[in-house]
């Protein structure tokens, strides 16, 4: 009895569990992607160009704020400081003896004070004093400063030369990732063709082991047709395992490759139609890639970036304007015990404003730092005009060879579709043969295998022309499914 209770006290639970794990099993569905809406979740989530986004926001933050060199240094400081022994101050100060006559000093007389000065001074006596020096005193400073050079205004077009290369790196490698993303995307698409041709090769088995027992139950194969065609469905079965398995793990590199989990379901849009083959003109690839390839785009501001570089360096040589201003108070009096502002007089005052006009005499002798730095930066600027040759050389031999691959991956399609659809009337004859018993099964079986074997290799021929085709665009620098879907390379070059 106590057990029954325990039962139907835990059955709800156990019921409301069950619901929310089919519940969740329910909202588990596959994610249905197009070749680009796939480019649009690489773009968001990759790390890469998150990285890249963030370097370009520096760079741009730099160029927009390259105006601040012009803006003078300001310093402003306070100064406490205590003398390490005491001192006292001693001298002799002018007065007047009409001032003194009258003091208790006059009884000293006259002759006491009085020195010899030149005719028509204000003061001919002296008097002596003596006082203890404050140990602590306080002082205070400004300091303005500005250097002025023509090397700084070619330095503002440096900043901005390097903001525009960020942006033309993260357009490359934008570039890049959709690139990649499109050819895998349609890697997979020929995985599950391969895959549902392997199923239907199956099925076909299937049909051909049902024959086989049909006739074998009739008396007209023997029972060795019948192991036949069951060690040839079964012989399937492990093929389509392996090609299921790797179907499922492109899929789960797919899934991270585009930022999601790796168990991410998708239903990827099937190619519609034939494959439009184009016709391509080498030379003009070989032209629109010289200029709009990525690679070739980004070396070319590297160059522009060096040659701005060492235009900064050369100007930097040249007579520099230095403005300065300074201003210094020092109070006289004891800062602990003294009012500080009681007496203007209490303060000694300093300052200057002074113009200079200079120039590194040092960074003009050849063998200086300076002098070498330029050096360097011109052997910079030579190997990377080297680099950009070698790099048009190469991008023309790759684009001479892609074009020559595409018109062999065209003509191997389209002499390929005329074999697939021999090879599917070859099959349809001998399976009709065979139930008619004119063939035996062997002989159905050499016609599937050939027509499977027709059907991958036309899709292996299509996608790789797409492929091919997504290479192309990508080094003459115009957007993806331009020459695919027939479009201007004018309209659409970068």
């Amino acid at each position: 009895m106590n057990l029954k209770k325990r039962n139907a006290g835990w059955s709800c639970p156990v019921l409301m569990i069950m619901l929310c794990a089919n519940l969740s099993a329910q909202e588990v569905q596959s994610r249905r992607l197009s070749p680009t809406e796939a480019v649009e979740l690489a773009i968001k989530n990759n790390l890469g160009l998150e990285s890249s986004r963030s370097g370009i926001a520096t760079k741009k933050r730099a160029s927009d704020l390259s105006w601040n060199q012009f803006i003078p240094s300001v310093t402003v400081s306070g100064t406490l400081l205590m003398d390490n022994e005491a001192s006292t101050m001693t001298g002799l100060t002018p007065v007047e003896w009409d001032k003194v006559k009258d003091s208790p000093l006059s009884a000293l007389g006259k002759n006491h004070f009085e020195i010899s000065t030149p005719a028509g001074t204000m003061y001919n006596w002296m008097m002596p004093y003596s006082f203890d020096v404050p140990q602590w005193h306080i002082a205070g400073s400004v300091q303005a400063s500005l250097n002025l050079n023509a090397a700084m205004f070619e330095n503002m077009k440096r900043l901005r030369l390097d903001y525009e290369g960020g942006l033309l790196g993260y357009e490359k490698i934008k570039a890049q990732l959709e690139r990649d993303v499109r050819k895998a995307y349609h890697n997979i698409l020929l995985v599950q063709e391969n895959t549902a041709l392997l199923r239907s090769s199956f099925e076909n088995a299937g049909r051909q082991v049902e024959m086989a027992q049909a006739n074998y139950n009739a008396g007209l194969a023997p029972e060795l047709t019948l192991l036949q065609a069951q060690v040839a469905r079964e012989n399937l079965r492990p093929v389509i395992d392996q090609v299921e398995n790797g179907l499922k793990l492109a899929m789960a590199q797919f899934a991270m490759f585009l930022g999601l989990n790796y168990n991410t379901q998708f239903e990827l849009t099937p190619i519609e139609g034939n494959v439009n083959f184009i016709p391509l003109d080498v030379a003009e690839m070989i032209s629109k890639a010289a200029s709009g390839k990525p690679d070739i785009q980004e070396l070319k501001h590297t160059i522009l970036l060096l040659e701005s570089v060492r235009k900064t360096q050369a100007l930097s040589m040249t007579p520099f304007l230095n403005l300065s201003w300074n201003s210094n108070s020092a109070f006289i009096k004891d800062p602990w015990q003294d009012s500080w502002f009681d007496n203007k007089d209490d303060w000694r005052n300093s300052g200057a404003l002074s113009i200079t006009l200079g120039v590194r005499l040092h960074s003009l002798i050849p063998f200086s730092m300076d002098y070498q730095g330029i050096k360097n930066v011109e052997d910079q600027i030579k190997t990377a005009n080297i680099g950009l040759s070698q790099l048009i050389r190469g991008t023309e031999i790759e684009i001479y060879n892609t074009v020559l691959s595409l018109e062999r991956t065209r003509t191997s399609a389209e002499a390929q579709t005329q074999t697939v659809n021999m090879a599917e009337r070859s099959y349809r004859l001998t399976e009709q043969a065979y139930q008619a018993g004119l063939q035996d099964l062997f002989q159905v079986q050499n016609a599937e295998q050939s027509l499977r074997q027709a059907r991958v290799q036309m899709l292996e021929q299509q996608f790789n022309y797409l492929n091919g085709l997504i290479d192309l665009e990508y080094s003459i620098g115009v957007p993806f499914g331009t020459l695919a879907s027939g479009g201007s390379l004018s309209k659409g070059a970068k």
